[in-house]
């Protein structure tokens, strides 16, 4: 057999088991309302939870960004490309983000990737444990494979689970706890106050992934962290600047012995051209926008609330929700697939999730509201919805 025909094999095995994935072209910005290889959708699949993407003042903070500085960075922040843009909205991210410590800094990265894969590994080595939750962002979970570092993961959510293993690695040079705050295919939240006082009683360190609570959580978006008063008591508060920011790229805000640690070790920081200043700009023109107004934030929560209980009337939800995100766990792959191509025929885009994204046998519609959405779109998806029951 030669290397090609492997190829063709894997990918028709990829196709039997109904999990073959392709692109979708957009032919207009993904806003709210967008068309789609040619045919007008509601979007109810976007991260961009405040509607920013398309925002005039980051459209404009963009472009001015683009005529001061350029279309690119030319080279990594340790060379030349480390410009005075990047390190504005470093300070900002500080101030906005809140610590509660003293030496607090920000450091960006190229993407919420970039930032997991690269953090993780160069905080961690063989003398050390990470404990995971098991649904993580696959971006952590790649983290924790980088390392040298002895990996566990302990059952979502499990306080209980989280402490015994704590317990039997308590001889461990290092102990870092990594975990989403919002998980991206659950919608739910991480019990950050008991892992952070598990974190306090075995000296263990607490890194939190909010790239879907910044911008949603929180007094102005500043995330979950803040939102449960935990400032000062994680140690590392990593995010996204391509959801709610509108943007792209990612951060990490910490103490600064990590921050000078991850400029010295962390490789996917290290080995590539760092961030274009439009993204940068249009990034830190959103972080202004939140700290001025928390309009875009509240009327999201309205939305959520009103979407969660149209759910809830269907019989699709069972408990109150705080989050953007929802899914409808509709078990196997066909069924999910079938359904999420009954939305598209009615106008409707939503997402259905199969494995690996999620364990067999929970495949689901992942549906996301924003602050864009009028009640008038979400009664229309709700009624959608209600057809498919």
């Amino acid at each position: 057999m030669n290397a090609l025909q492997s190829l063709n094999d894997e990918l028709a095995s990829i196709r039997a088991a109904g999990r073959f994935r392709s692109m979708r072209r957009a032919d207009t910005p993904p806003s709210v309302e967008f068309e789609l290889e040619g045919k007008r959708l509601l979007n109810f699949s976007s991260n961009d939870y405040l509607g920013l993407a398309t925002h005039p003042r980051l459209i404009a903070a963009a472009n001015a960004a683009t005529e001061r500085w350029g279309a690119g960075s030319t080279a990594s922040r340790l060379i030349c490309g480390h410009l005075g843009i990047h390190e504005a909205f470093e300070n900002e991210l500080v101030a906005f983000k809140g610590t509660g410590v003293a030496d607090a800094r920000a450091l960006l990265f190229n993407s919420g990737y970039h930032a997991n894969t690269g953090i993780i590994p160069a905080l961690t080595a063989e003398p050390d444990v990470i404990l995971s939750d098991e649904l993580n962002h696959a971006s952590l979970i790649d983290g924790c494979r980088l390392s040298r570092a002895k990996k566990i993961r302990y059952r979502h959510n499990d306080v209980a689970d989280l402490a015994s293993k704590l317990g039997e690695n308590e001889g461990a040079r290092r102990k870092l706890i990594v975990t989403d705050s919002v998980f991206s295919m659950d919608g739910d939240c991480a019990p950050l106050r008991d892992i952070v006082e598990l974190a306090e009683k075995f000296d263990a360190w607490v890194m939190v992934d909010e790239a879907h609570g910044t911008g949603v959580l929180g007094s102005n978006g500043r995330g979950l962290v803040d939102e449960l008063d935990l400032r000062g008591k994680v140690h590392l508060q990593m995010g996204t600047l391509g959801k709610a920011l509108g943007s792209f790229g990612a951060y990490v805000v910490a103490p600064a012995p990590f921050i000078e640690l991850l400029i010295n070790r962390a490789r996917s920081l290290i080995f590539t051209t760092g961030l274009p200043p439009a993204s940068v700009a249009a990034a830190l023109e959103a972080v202004k926008m939140l700290q001025e107004s928390d309009e875009l934030r509240l009327r999201l929560h309205e939305n959520i609330r009103f979407f969660s209980n149209g759910l809830r009337e269907l019989g699709l939800l069972d408990r109150d929700w705080t989050t953007p995100i929802f899914p409808i766990v509709l078990g196997e792959e066909e069924r999910t697939m079938n359904a999420m191509a009954k939305l598209l025929e009615a106008g409707i885009f939503g997402s259905g999730i199969r494995p690996p994204t999620v364990p067999p046998g929970t495949c689901r519609l992942r549906l996301t509201v924003t602050a864009a959405h009028s009640t008038d779109h979400l009664k229309l998806a709700l009624g959608k919805l209600r057809d498919l029951n």
